[in-house]
């Protein structure tokens, strides 16, 4: 071999791992930028106000200040990818992305095809109608037409009321139109989402009744990643531990949004 080849074949070589190995998802030192992977992070972005796009269309919410931060403590570059709900899954299946960092509900069926991380919010699925509704809850649903988004534990929730026509959307924004037309009597969803928006939307919609359930709310990754699984686990615990969630979460809704609403 000739000798004044050899340290060109080891520069090679050490860039040609140092590609490898920045290709996927690793734990690196978040002050080093420069060398960061980046993780690709998915939501629906028509969660208003968790994730949607803002008068400048940008992606901003809850979800997204909560994407960026637990990237920033993976060692991570954030790639923030939007898409419809009911395809998320199947997209982090498909390797289209990493993380769903989306208001995903952890539910028993969702645990088979994914890992979830700890809870990083519990809400609860609420009923909304015009204020002068006589909808009182939703054993008055029956006969009805209820907005759901579609794919959502919501639209299966309401689905299993007998006598209940279901209107799925792609969104929380299409069902308002919808209610604005009458052609739904009243429609599912998170109930900090729908007391935000119908605020902020300046809507005349009221909840109805209690909570149809709680919600607890995790972040979504594939199965076969145990360290990527732990890594979130620890960041979010760090989040909390050092005051950050509790900053975020007031930023969007006044108070911290981890724990059972009252």
């Amino acid at each position: 071999m000739n000798t004044r080849l050899v340290p060109l074949l080891v520069i090679a070589v050490f860039v040609t791992v140092a590609i490898v190995v920045l290709a996927g998802y690793q734990n690196k030192d978040r002050n080093a930028p420069s060398t960061q992977p980046s993780i690709k992070i998915a939501m629906s972005g028509q969660y208003p106000p968790f994730n949607y796009f803002d008068n400048t269309n940008e992606l901003v919410g809850f979800d997204v200040d909560i994407s960026k931060e637990v990237a920033r403590r993976l060692g991570c570059e954030p790639k923030l990818i939007t898409a419809d709900f009911d395809g998320l899954i199947a997209g982090l299946l498909a390797g289209k992305y990493d993380l769903i960092i989306g208001s995903m509900a952890i539910t028993e069926e969702r645990k088979k095809a994914v890992n979830f991380s700890t809870p990083y919010y519990i809400s609860g699925a609420q009923l909304f109608v015009h204020r002068s509704s006589n909808i009182s809850g939703g054993k008055d649903l029956p006969g009805k037409v209820v907005g759901v988004t579609l794919g959502t534990t919501y639209e299966e929730a309401v689905r299993k009321i007998k006598g209940t026509k279901v209107n799925p959307y792609t969104g929380v924004p299409d069902m308002y139109l919808e209610m604005d037309n009458k052609h739904i009597d009243g429609f599912v969803t998170d109930r900090l989402v729908g007391l935000y928006g119908i605020t902020q939307a300046k809507r005349d919609f009221v909840p109805a009744g209690e909570p149809l359930y709680k919600e607890i709310i995790g972040i979504a990754m594939r199965q076969n990643e145990p360290e990527l699984l732990n890594d979130v686990n620890e960041a979010l615990a760090a989040m909390k531990e050092d005051g950050v969630y509790t900053q975020i979460s007031t930023k969007w809704f006044g108070r911290d949004i981890s724990a059972a609403e009252e």
